[in-house]
């Protein structure tokens, strides 16, 4: 018999960074998170008590992006200052950097197979890289403002963009052509998934508005109104079932895409939520503000064996051919205050009772590095840690 449901809980709570963080991301092994900010450095916090968090600095300015690779070995940040750094996520914090685009580059991903990087940038382009040394590919070229936003599909076939030009696009990264473009955000798309079984798509945008697409028909599935400011920020749940949302309403929404409808608000932070992520296996949530805080949930309302269904995605994102399967039933627009949606007590109370508010930083800092930015990790050195 399945247990009770229960509402999200706050887990843990960081304080380390000194302006909004920009973004947050589980290490797939869940000893780790990251998170990026605006005061331009990258933090690594260790779940482990008494493990202290490390900083890393060496961008030069705000770090607008944050993502671990598939095997957890490497992280990747992008930065206003036109460049992507590879970080290994130790005490040694060794580095390796490169200019990725002319503009400041707004969101880095790692391919499934941990071999190549999409970067996205203010300079209207979205570029591909190998991990290893870091070679350009191609640029994909037909947005028109900036790219706020680009995401591999689960089997690194198609990659999806979202941009202040307010499209959203899907590209054949073997055409290298733009497949198709969406048009339905009244205002800038700030970010873009792709759901776990590679089928769907979702999209946050300035419209307040949180959007859902099935891209093997090209039609919009869900439309979700439930925030009252922009939406920052997105998170498949690894099941395909939920999707998590930040707003600079200051509240988290997660979305039960099953039933179409929103099933939790939850209040953690003063301010703007700038970044949300649940780790890979669902079992947790990251979320980052304006507050400069990092708050870790536990999802709890996940009580269900999600082993098989997440077996089955894996394999379909592998197939050849298109799945025949709907993963998501088509839904009509629902207003903000459908069904028994939750508004769950908050992190703001329980907040003030958690001892890890402020752990130990080692600050990892630039003295560390050659003066020839191309040598802070030799290429051998990265090839040793690269997801094979």
């Amino acid at each position: 018999m399945t247990s009770p449901l229960e509402d999200p809980s706050l887990e843990r709570h960081f304080k380390g960074h000194r302006d909004t963080v920009t973004s947050v991301d589980f290490n797939p092994n869940m000893k780790q998170l990251a998170s990026g900010s605006m005061d331009n450095c990258l933090m690594v916090w260790n779940f482990k008590p008494q493990m202290r968090a490390y900083r890393f600095v060496g961008h030069k300015d705000a770090v607008m992006n944050v993502r671990f690779s598939p095997s957890g070995h490497l992280v990747a940040s992008a930065s206003r200052d036109k460049t992507v750094r590879l970080w290994i996520p130790s005490v040694k914090g060794e580095s390796t950097v490169f200019k990725a685009h002319t503009a400041t580059v707004r969101s880095v991903d790692f391919s499934g197979d941990g071999q190549t990087l999409v970067t996205a940038s203010d300079d209207k382009t979205i570029k591909l890289w190998t991990v290893h040394r870091q070679k350009f590919l191609f640029s994909l070229n037909q947005h028109m403002n900036w790219v706020r936003s680009a995401k591999f599909s689960p089997d690194g076939r198609l990659i999806v963009s979202g941009s202040d030009d307010k499209t959203v696009k899907l590209w054949d990264r073997n055409s290298k052509e733009c497949v198709h473009t969406f048009h339905e955000h009244g205002g800038f798309v700030n970010h873009v998934e792709f759901h776990p079984s590679g089928t769907c798509i979702a999209s946050a945008g300035t419209d307040s508005t949180v959007k859902v697409w099935d891209i093997r028909m090209n039609k919009l599935l869900q439309h979700y109104t439930a925030h009252s400011a922009a939406v920052n920020s997105l998170s498949f749940h690894s099941s395909g079932n939920y999707l998590l949302s930040g707003s600079d309403d200051g509240q988290l929404k997660v979305f039960d895409l099953l039933e179409g409808r929103l099933f939790y608000t939850l209040h953690g932070h003063q301010g703007p939520v700038t970044a949300v992520a649940f780790s890979r296996s669902g079992e947790y949530f990251g979320s980052g503000g304006s507050d400069e805080q990092v708050l870790v949930w536990k999802t709890n309302f996940d009580q269900v064996d999600f082993t098989e269904l997440l077996q089955s995605h894996k394999q379909r994102a592998g197939e050849n051919g298109a799945p025949t399967v709907a993963d998501i039933a088509p839904k009509v627009q629902r207003p903000s205050s459908a069904g028994a949606a939750k508004s769950a007590k908050g992190g703001r109370s329980d907040i003030k009772s958690m001892d890890d508010a402020a752990p130990e930083v080692t600050e990892i800092g630039p003295a560390m590095f050659s003066s020839n930015e191309r040598d802070f990790i030799k290429p051998q050195r990265i090839l040793k840690v690269i997801d094979t």
